[in-house]
């Protein structure tokens, strides 16, 4: 259950289900399910969803020829971004194992003399944390003893906005959980001059001054810069999920622009999923739960790629908002 996800949107889906159970036929599993539904409930009546979400794990355990009803609550490591209801024989473990590998962390910070801003690319996500505007006037054109005072005050300026740009940097980076470990570096952008003389002045602590991977040109210092900042690094980031993911989408573009060998939308997704013409299946996390299931248990049978795109970066927004959530790249 992602932290954004209403809490009593999860408990109307859940009544939902419960009245469902009466389809079920074998009457030991609809009471068990039953059980397992209500004491869902009765956790999510007075819970505090932490920052990174919650996932539930609920079932009857057979134990010297009883059965007991446990139910545990997990805090996952990382922010859940996919609202997933699943009623097996087995628990779906696959979110959370994902999130116990290294998830790699970037710094981010763009900036020029007149802008800044810091951000953490976690994963896929591009989280803001923080924007500045500076108070540096602007060149102007005057000639004379009040252009070089001019100058030297808004030289100062420019240092004093950078020391303090470092420094909200280095406070956040360097006390973050997982630094050095999974803070994997920092991507620095802006346009030249201004982001070059702040890399090469050291403005910023030595220890994440060391950790700068790569500083690239972006038109924006404000938050949409962090996202530019992202794009042009791809190179740099070439590992990380977060371009992959973006790759797949543009592949998915060209596809339905050029030759067509893509598909989009449920019914025709499913269709061509039956016949085994899907090599990626590409599905947008807000998608509903129960056409998630149905989707993926279709490609499993014909090894098809599923790639689960997030709604947190432009082109995962595309996929949601433009193709229903549901697109494929076809085998033929």
């Amino acid at each position: 259950m992602p932290p954004t996800k209403p809490v009593a949107d999860v408990v109307a889906h859940l009544r939902a289900e419960y009245g469902q159970c009466a389809n079920i036929k074998s009457k030991r599993t609809r009471t068990n399910v039953q059980g397992a539904i209500r004491s869902i409930l009765a956790r999510l009546a007075d819970i505090d969803v932490p920052e990174t979400g919650i996932a539930i794990f609920c079932g009857t355990i057979a134990q010297d020829r009883r059965e007991r009803l446990e139910c545990h609550i997990v805090t996952p490591p990382d922010i859940v971004s996919t609202y997933l209801y699943r009623c097996s024989s087995t628990f779906d473990l696959q979110p959370l194992r994902a999130m116990q590998n290294d998830i790699a962390i970037y710094g981010l910070l763009v900036i020029d003399t007149a802008d800044a801003a810091i951000g953490i690319l976690r994963g896929t996500r591009i989280e803001q944390v923080a924007e500045f505007s500076s108070q540096v006037p602007r060149k102007h054109s005057q000639g004379g003893q009040s252009a070089q005072r001019f100058e030297r005050l808004r030289e100062i300026a420019i240092h004093e906005f950078f020391k303090k740009v470092a420094d909200a940097a280095t406070a956040l980076f360097t006390t973050m959980d997982g630094f050095p470990g999974r803070f994997k570096g920092l991507i620095v952008g802006g346009l030249s001059p201004s982001k070059d003389r702040f890399v090469n002045h050291g403005y910023l602590h030595h220890e994440l001054q060391a950790r700068i991977v790569g500083v690239v040109d972006v038109p924006y210092t404000t938050a949409t810069g962090l996202y530019d900042a992202v794009s042009a690094a791809q190179e740099i980031l070439a590992d990380l999920d977060v371009v992959k993911k973006k790759q797949i989408v543009e592949k998915f573009l060209t596809a339905i622009a050029t030759d067509g060998s893509a598909a989009y939308g449920y019914p025709q997704v499913f269709e061509k999923l039956q016949s085994g013409a899907v090599a990626t299946l590409l599905i947008s996390t807000q998608v509903d739960p129960r056409q998630i299931e149905t989707l993926v248990a279709v490609a499993s049978r014909y090894k098809t790629t599923v790639e689960m795109i997030p709604d947190d970066f432009p082109e995962g927004l595309t996929i949601k908002n433009v193709f229903g959530g549901v697109a494929a790249l076809l085998r033929y």
